[in-house]
């Protein structure tokens, strides 16, 4: 037997020794073809080499054959890394907008107590002038690059003022700017507490524990704690805000990567602040790494009821290595699995198709865990909720009328013609208002399609390839007839809809964004279903 063990043994290592150097020897090999081909190329290839170009595209087209996450971050795009990972910047805060390139840059939405909002800058106030220089044939990314800068600098800015029509120069020192994640909390009503958290950046874990206990001195006795469409960020953060609502030393994550130091396993180190208090998790699609570490954790323990629909799926854990020359990798350098052992990644980036693409997990292929409480729980594909309400659907126009910037836009509008307006919880739209805004939206260039429009539009070109069209031309005229709505009667008929996002935007520019996501909560019909759900008993 003793002999058996050592014939074993010594067959691993040779296979260990052996792997070792394959992987060592291919490195190298392709190493050296790379450079021999770059080196000919400089001496041969018919135009001038851009040797920076094509190298970033090999890096980039190398890091992506690997997973969306590993990317390459040269020094110029150090300042986009650090809006990454805490979400700021240096410069004046504010959002604008420039309507035609020959035209002046619109002061879209100050943030609160940026240093454009100190100023006196509000929505609707136009950018003659940056510096001294005009704005004129200058593209909104231009204008944008320009007001940003080190923190503690001075810039001028030559403004038309929206009220008074005058102009005048502006003196704004430059600050660092921070995008907050937790963009909202407030009461729902007497004894519900809600937060809505939209990134987990540096600080994070300390804003939602002073954001809890707030509410707890406002009569909170439930939480609902909104993670819907946030894609994740730092960890360690996401370990901290567990904490807040189990005991402490409790296990919130595994990592498992290859190298010896990604093998780490996080637990609470701090007294939690309230482990019976009632929670609702709300996900969704949009919902990834970060927040699955949370929604994941709270749900093994039984500690929250998780609610809305299935989470994105990503398990893995990037870590940020430096480069020569300042660069640096962000790079997937382990997996993630929750306390009862689940890794939540959906898509398999080690098994790619013959074409290099990439398939979820299928759910035939997941495996069975268990929580605190006995609860069955599945790996390989996010979260999947205790209770399961979708979102309501937008149409197509409405989502069009999003994208295209025409609501935001009708919101600047609207603030020009109305110098205030109630406070956020007795603001409504008026149905004068609404006319406004078909008026205003039937001027404006976006699809206004419906969905079945455009469906059609696509039979039709099908018919036509396959020599059908004429003769079901008849046939075709009238359908065609039936869905092709005019651009006012589409917007009537979707008026219940789009009302609620027009009054977001509106709010905002006169309260900025935490009043956006209280109006929001108003018309959430998804949150008040989540109200009314069986809850996970503490425990379970």
């Amino acid at each position: 037997m003793s002999k058996k063990i050592i014939l074993l043994a010594v067959s691993v290592l040779c296979c260990t020794v052996s792997f070792g150097q394959s992987r060592s020897f291919n490195l190298g090999k392709w190493t050296e073809l790379q450079k021999a081909i770059l080196q000919e190329l400089n001496r041969s290839y018919v135009d001038t080499l851009p040797v920076d170009r094509i190298e970033r595209v090999g890096i980039d087209a190398m890091l992506e054959a690997l997973d969306p996450y590993t990317v390459y971050i040269p020094e110029e795009e150090n300042e986009d890394l650090e809006l990454m990972l805490r979400r700021t910047y240096g410069g004046v805060g504010a959002v604008i907008y420039k309507p035609e390139i020959d035209g002046y840059v619109t002061i879209n939405e100050p943030y609160q107590n940026s240093p454009a909002h100190k100023a006196g800058l509000v929505c609707g106030d136009e950018v003659m002038e940056i510096d001294g220089v005009s704005v004129i044939g200058l593209t909104t990314q231009e204008c944008s690059d320009r007001m940003k800068g080190t923190p503690g600098t001075k810039l001028v800015l030559k403004v038309k003022k929206l009220r008074t029509g005058q102009v005048q120069d502006v003196n704004i020192v430059r600050e660092r700017i921070h995008i907050p994640d937790l963009e909202y909390a407030g009461m729902l009503n007497d004894t519900t507490g809600y937060i809505y958290q939209s990134g987990f950046t540096q600080g994070i874990a300390q804003e939602v524990k002073e954001a809890v206990n707030n509410l707890k001195k406002q009569g909170m006795k439930q939480l609902v704690y909104d993670l819907r469409g946030n894609g994740g960020g730092i960890l360690q953060e996401a370990v901290q805000i567990v904490g807040l609502f189990v005991p402490k030393g409790s296990l919130v994550v595994s990592a498992k990567g290859r190298l010896e130091s990604e093998q780490q396993e996080y637990y609470t180190n701090s007294a939690p602040i309230d482990t019976q208090i009632p929670i609702i998790v709300m996900v969704d699609g949009g919902s990834a790494s970060a927040s699955e570490i949370v929604s994941g954790a709270l749900q093994d323990y039984d500690r929250a009821t998780i609610i809305g629909t299935r989470t994105y799926g990503k398990g893995l854990v990037q870590s940020i290595r430096p480069l020569p020359y300042n660069g640096q990798m962000k790079v997937t350098t382990a997996k993630y699995y929750t306390p009862s052992g689940r890794c939540v990644q959906a898509i398999d980036y080690s098994h790619r198709r013959e074409d290099g693409s990439v398939g979820a997990i299928p759910d035939s292929l997941t495996n069975e865990f268990r929580t605190a409480g006995g609860r069955i729980v599945r790996d390989g594909g996010g979260i999947t909720p205790d209770v399961e309400i979708p979102s309501d659907p937008y149409s197509r126009i409405t989502v069009s009328l999003s994208y295209s910037g025409i609501l935001e836009q009708y919101a600047v509008e609207f603030v020009k013609k109305h110098e205030s307006i109630p406070a956020v919880k007795d603001f409504k739209l008026s149905d004068a208002d609404y006319e406004d805004f078909i008026e205003y939206a039937k001027g404006r260039e976006f699809d206004y399609r419906s969905s079945a429009k455009t469906y059609f539009d696509q039979m039709i070109r099908q018919l036509e390839s396959d020599g059908l069209k004429d003769s079901m031309q008849e046939e075709l005229d009238a359908l065609n007839k039936a869905i092709d709505l005019d651009k006012e009667t589409y917007l009537r008929l979707k008026k219940d809809e789009i009302v609620p996002l027009i009054e977001e935007e509106i709010v905002v520019r006169y309260y900025f964004q935490p009043a956006g996501i209280e109006l929001r909560t108003r018309y959430d019909n998804q949150l008040h279903k989540a109200l009314e759900a069986p809850r996970i008993s503490l425990g379970a």
